[in-house]
């Protein structure tokens, strides 16, 4: 029989999952981070613009989803979050614009601007975009100061169940060592997977070679920033919940769930793999182009992996610095047990949409862009 904890756990791990794609489809921001730092002529900024330019509806869309999902199976998180750390997502959602109108503007006639002025729009999307998501993600190790009133739903002059204590609007999460960390972490990863996809996507060897090597330098410093965040992870005091959700501080909280969980564990493991094989095998083998497809499901499996320790096994998924007994867990946040249960049954149609995506991808992606495709005028 399907229970309320089951559903929890099952909507969880399709925020996972969620999670996941949408760090994965970061490399379109990881791509526009390298516009002038691979691209040294006109036509190679151009086709890395081309390349990335098929592909960043689908991140915004999972963005889009990715927000939805938390809506509609954890509302108080959603309400908490995007109502107090208002600030981080509207930064967010405004490098995004730039992304949009960039991609539509910089290549129309009487584009005042010019094109390397949306181009730079694109190339500060391609880094800020995953820094301050990263950032954001962050705060679910290390918590952020809200306070939850359930009660107060019920007060007619301001029903306001979540209450953020600071005045910075979720801004504060930048004065944590940990949440920066975070947040350079997967912008070094959207580098990597971004230079991944245009060696993949570009036929071009002397772009390509430039890509390598700025997929190199991407590489060590994720790897370096990678060991420092695991360790303050794995070493950090972490969000436990007790059988009647009562919260409290536990020493190596995320190590604990991370071995006690096995199958967490070893999705972490495969993943961190298929990530590393992806780059080394690109970076050693001159003709190995298809690097981005041990990377990116590699990715999706590591991301997975982190948000599972995050909410799993007793643990406060969004913990509150200001009172701890406001933190949010998988069963004090989460929707009603009849809604949970309609979404699921709506949620088996999803690998009929992945299905839908994987084939219009492989349509696009049919074959390599040259510069042909530059000299026909089919440009961004």
């Amino acid at each position: 029989m399907i229970t309320y904890e089951f559903l929890q756990q099952y909507w969880w791990f399709l925020i996972s999952l969620l999670g996941g794609l949408l760090v994965f489809l970061l490399f379109v921001q990881g791509g526009n981070a390298l516009i002038f730092l691979a691209g040294k002529t006109e036509d190679e900024r151009q086709l890395l613009v081309n390349s990335t330019g098929r592909k960043w509806e689908l991140t915004f869309t999972t963005l889009v989803t990715f927000g939805g999902a938390f809506f509609a199976s954890f509302p108080l998180f959603y309400s908490t979050s995007f109502g107090g750390a208002y600030w981080v997502w509207i930064a967010i959602l405004i490098t995004f614009v730039f992304q949009a109108v960039s991609y539509e503007f910089q290549s129309k006639t009487g584009n005042l601007l010019g094109k390397n002025a949306f181009r730079v729009f694109l190339t500060l999307n391609g880094c800020l975009a995953p820094l301050l998501i990263g950032t954001a993600v962050g705060t679910f190790f290390t918590g952020s100061g809200f306070i939850v009133n359930k009660n107060a739903v019920a007060d007619l002059a301001a029903p306001v169940i979540s209450r953020w204590v600071g005045e910075w609007g979720g801004l504060e999460a930048v004065a944590v060592p940990f949440n920066v960390g975070f947040g350079l972490l997967v912008m070094t990863l959207a580098i990597v997977l971004g230079a991944l996809y245009a060696i993949n996507n570009i036929n071009h060897e002397t772009l390509r070679e430039q890509l390598r090597r700025c997929l190199k330098k991407a590489f060590i410093s994720f790897l370096t920033i990678l060991v420092l965040v695991l360790l303050l992870l794995l070493t950090m005091d972490g969000f436990a919940v007790d059988a009647d959700g009562v919260v409290a501080m536990e020493p190596y909280k995320y190590l604990h769930n991370l071995l006690e969980i096995p199958v967490v564990l070893i999705l972490f493991l495969v993943g961190a793999v298929l990530l590393v094989a992806g780059v080394v095998l690109t970076l050693l083998r001159k003709t190995f182009t298809r690097g981005i497809w041990l990377a990116g499901p590699g990715t999706v499996l590591v991301v997975m992996a982190l948000f599972m320790i995050a909410g799993y096994n007793g643990t406060s998924y969004y913990p509150s610095t200001a009172d701890l007994q406001s933190s949010l867990t998988l069963s004090n946040s989460c929707s009603s047990e009849f809604t949970l249960t309609c979404m699921s049954i709506v949620s088996l149609i999803l690998p009929f949409v992945v299905a839908y995506i994987a084939y219009f991808w492989r349509k696009m992606n049919n074959r390599p862009l040259t510069n042909d495709e530059l000299n026909s005028g089919e440009t961004y």
